[in-house]
């Protein structure tokens, strides 16, 4: 499905150019995209979105196609000001792509809200306790929100959509962009790149080209999805429904929890060369069992430049191990004793069978990151205990890439939104980049 005239070599864009309106180019369409071209159409700038991906049904969108959990917070999400009406805008912008009924089944909470009992029994143990507000839309549902904003925008006639066009080069030329791929070669005004984390590749492309761009690129969050029985974080679900923790271990490594999702499943995250584990929920289709991330954020001094290659080589390490695109699973007590896991006990895998393999999560993380994830189960248990199951179990690896942190005051003409930014980390704050982007137009 595409609006794409193709001749031999070049791709010739149609659209008329109108006084006091640009031409412009966003690649990739993900939450950045989306926030950006929802404000961007109201200037009447013509508006042309490559996305590699052959249709919208099978976009490569990461956070909007796995749970699309929302958030409202200050302290989450990026190192970004992002206000919160700004936030609660983009949450009312995507819940509203929602029928009336599916509104109503949104399942929210609050992450230690001021009257929490959790909020000191947590703190007494050593974690920062996180407070913010969330919206769970669900998987089930994010397709038909994705489909409904793709058809808005195709209904203005200032927006056309280029799909199944990868982009391999971005060139400053004479106070111009040229945007190029293997069949492709034209001339823009404006340039906004929204490859979210997976398209770091044409990112560094740019970057190396442009080293004045890169302001810091050296942190990548390394860990496992975590597994455990609803009964034993049922009270935590019900007054949160997500908790959000972090703590310094004693390695120095700030670890956090992400992505707590509360009768869901464990699902690979796919790349083009490896895979990687992750989570989500269905807004009413439910298991026995809560899953949740637990990240350890590394940070590495100079020469490094490539937090994205090193997370990549953990990745796929693990899927050597697993002998293949598979993941590995290893009960907690086997993670601690560094016993490879041969047999699994009380709590039922929710991923697949077919998509891990029954191994030695130490073989893949580095030993300070191991370390950390371990300490850091073991202060969970010391507050609910039963995190501390010996039978929990321990998928790896969970990766979150973040691109080198770029300087959009470079150039007037070529931004970097949303995650592949470097400053943003949630569907939330990626929206709320694009959004204020366009704004100032």
């Amino acid at each position: 499905m595409s609006n794409v005239e193709f001749s031999d070599k070049i791709l010739t864009l149609n659209f008329e150019t109108e006084v006091n309106t640009m031409k412009i180019a966003v690649v990739g369409f993900g939450a950045a995209a989306i926030g950006f071209v929802s404000e961007a159409i109201k200037k009447g700038h013509k508006i042309h979105i490559f996305e590699r991906s052959k249709d919208v049904y099978s976009s490569s969108i990461s956070g909007l196609r796995s749970d699309g959990k929302l958030f409202v917070s200050k302290d989450m999400g990026g190192d970004l000001h992002i206000p919160i009406e700004i936030q609660r805008e983009v949450i009312d912008y995507y819940t509203s792509k929602l029928s009336e009924t599916d509104r109503k089944n949104i399942k929210t909470g609050i992450s230690f809200a001021k009257d929490s009992e959790y909020f000191e029994i947590f703190y007494s143990k050593g974690f920062e306790p996180v407070n913010s507000r969330f919206f769970h839309i669900g998987t089930d549902k994010l397709a038909s929100v994705l489909k409904k904003i793709y058809d808005e925008f195709m209904e203005s006639k200032n927006v056309k959509f280029h799909f199944a066009v990868k982009i391999d080069n971005v060139i400053l030329q004479d106070g111009k962009i040229k945007v190029q791929s293997e069949n492709f070669d034209d001339m823009f005004d404006y340039v906004v790149i929204a490859v979210g984390r997976s398209g770091h590749k044409l990112v560094n492309r740019i970057a190396e080209k442009h080293p004045e761009l890169v302001l810091s690129g050296n942190v990548v969050d390394i860990g496992i999805r975590y597994e455990v029985p609803n009964h034993v974080v049922k009270k935590l679900n019900e007054e949160m429904y997500e908790f959000k923790v972090k703590m310094r271990t004693k390695t120095g490594y700030m670890v956090r929890t992400f992505c707590n999702n509360p009768s869901g499943k464990v699902v690979l995250e796919k790349y083009e060369d490896f895979v990687t584990v992750n989570g989500h929920s269905n807004s009413m289709a439910e298991t026995s069992n809560t899953n949740f991330a637990i990240l350890c954020s590394t940070s590495f001094t100079e020469p490094f430049n490539d937090p994205v290659g090193y997370g990549s080589y953990i990745s796929k390490l693990g899927n050597i191990l697993a002998g293949g695109r598979k993941v590995l699973l290893q009960t907690y007590e086997d993670f601690v004793k560094c016993k490879r896991t041969k047999k699994i006990g009380r709590v039922e895998p929710t991923l697949p069978n077919n998509a891990y393999v029954l191994g030695d999560v130490n073989l893949v993380l580095p030993r300070r990151i191991a370390l950390s994830v371990s300490e850091f189960i073991q202060k969970l248990g010391e507050v609910v205990p039963g995190l501390a199951y010996p039978d929990n179990l321990m998928y790896a690896v969970e990766v979150k890439f973040y691109s080198n942190k770029l300087d959009n005051g470079k150039y007037e003409n070529l931004k970097f939104i949303g995650d592949c930014s470097g400053h943003t980390r949630s569907i939330t704050y990626a929206t709320a980049h694009g959004k204020m982007l366009a704004q100032n137009l």
